[in-house]
């Protein structure tokens, strides 16, 4: 056994093995034939990317449609978010030992029902109802089609197969919610929603194709608790939920920010910027894993780059090509982030990677919702929306040094620990 400087196994082992679905994935070569089938999963991580960013640039025209206040529209957007994130651990436990199709399956159909639903809503009671089911729906599939990517595509091929299943959410923002926001001009938010309907469809008509898979035993409730407990999962969790908090939760605040910062009331191109940096940062980070086999080194490497991206935003807001700058350094570590931590989490709970991969994603979308909440918080109070960078610079900066601190004992500690007890394994 090979490990790297976290500690991370990376022996690429021919044994026959079981992915984190449950999904006999058989030896190291035939799993990685399998990633020919993750595209499949990447259109309904597309399908999320959209209905997750797009309700926002609908929100003045959901407002007006159900005469309500864009604060009350704007609750729309919480409970999808809230849903998504408690979603996934509940549900990923729930289901364990079921076939990784049955569960994506599950997943799409929720989250193509909560779409319809959402689409056809009279009011904002039934709108509500209808965006909390298709965040159950999403905060299902994202976790699992993960864990599902990673299996079928085996060792070598993992970080390139994680990162097509997130350069799927991510084109879908950067690519579909422009889209969105423009289909909505002619044919109303409905239209827009009717189109996520659409995709989310297709994606459950892909999932048909995926290889028959075989459930595995549901993990013991022991295990469920014990992954809970595993230091090295709740510090790489926690991390994520900085990085979601200083990420997403200052993307919702763009706009203030270029009003106060730059004087200026244009957020397409900024968002482009973003987005496109975010579009290249998933795609391009699971190469980066897999050539390294250091996804430790590359958290911090990542971290590190989110942290001086938001310090250079308020200087660089004055000039737009400069600002670019750090617009796209920021997008593309805000969507790499996640890659690396799904490696690592994966490594350090083999057998229960849906619960520890769920827990993540909920972390993600936690540190979304709480950062939406701050951020608002800090502009109430005073605080110039200019300076908000400086605050979220200082949660990435936070998450790096738990991520260098308590997150590499856990993972000393786990490595040491295994050591122990292989001799006895044999």
């Amino acid at each position: 056994m090979s490990t790297d400087t976290t500690g991370t196994d990376t022996t690429d082992m021919d044994t026959t093995r079981t992915d984190a679905s449950g999904t006999d994935t058989g030896t190291g070569k035939g799993a990685g034939r399998g990633s020919r089938f993750v595209p499949l999963l990447a259109v309904g991580a597309f399908a999320l990317g959209l209905d997750a960013y797009v309700m926002a640039g609908l929100l003045p025209d959901v407002a007006s449609g159900l005469r309500v206040s864009e604060a009350s529209a704007g609750q729309m957007v919480t409970v999808f978010t809230l849903c998504y994130a408690l979603a996934a651990p509940v549900f990923a436990t729930a289901l364990a030992g079921r076939p990784a199709k049955v569960v994506l399956a599950c997943a799409l159909a929720v989250f193509s029902v909560g779409n319809a639903l959402s689409a056809l809503a009279p009011s904002l009671p039934v709108l509500l109802v209808a965006r909390a089911l298709a965040g159950i729906g999403a905060g299902l599939y994202s976790p699992t089609a993960a864990a599902t990517a990673a299996g079928l595509a085996g060792e070598e091929r993992r970080g390139r197969s994680l990162a097509l299943v997130m350069g799927g959410m991510s084109i879908g923002t950067v690519v579909g919610v422009p889209l969105g926001v423009m289909l909505a001009e002619h044919m109303g938010w409905r239209g827009t929603l009717w189109l996520i309907t659409a995709l989310g469809l297709l994606a459950l008509a892909g999932i048909a194709l995926l290889p028959t898979t075989t459930a595995g035993p549901p993990p013991a409730l022991r295990d469920r608790v014990r992954i809970l407990a595993d230091g090295r999962v709740a510090g790489i969790a926690v991390v994520s939920l900085l990085g979601g908090i200083a990420s997403l939760g200052l993307y919702t605040y763009l706009a203030p920010f270029l009003k106060d910062a730059a004087g200026s009331g244009d957020t397409v191109g900024p968002m482009w910027a973003w987005g496109a940096g975010g579009v290249a940062g998933s795609l391009l980070i699971g190469r980066i894993v897999d050539r390294t086999r250091r996804p430790f080194a590359v958290v911090t490497g990542v971290l590190t780059l989110l942290a001086v991206a938001h310090l250079a935003l308020p200087s660089a807001a004055g000039t737009s090509w400069v600002l670019f700058v750090p617009l796209v350094v920021w997008g593309a570590a805000g969507w790499a982030l996640q890659v690396p931590q799904q490696h690592q989490l994966i490594a350090a709970q083999p057998q229960q990677a849906p619960v520890a991969v769920a827990l993540n994603s909920s972390a993600v979308y936690l540190g979304s919702a709480i950062g939406s909440a701050l951020g608002g918080t800090v502009i109430a109070a005073g605080t110039a929306p200019a300076a908000l960078p400086y605050c979220t610079a200082g949660l990435a900066l936070l998450g790096l040094l738990l991520h260098l601190t308590a997150v590499r004992r856990a993972t000393r500690r786990g490595t040491a620990d295994r050591a122990a007890d292989g001799p006895d394994e044999r």
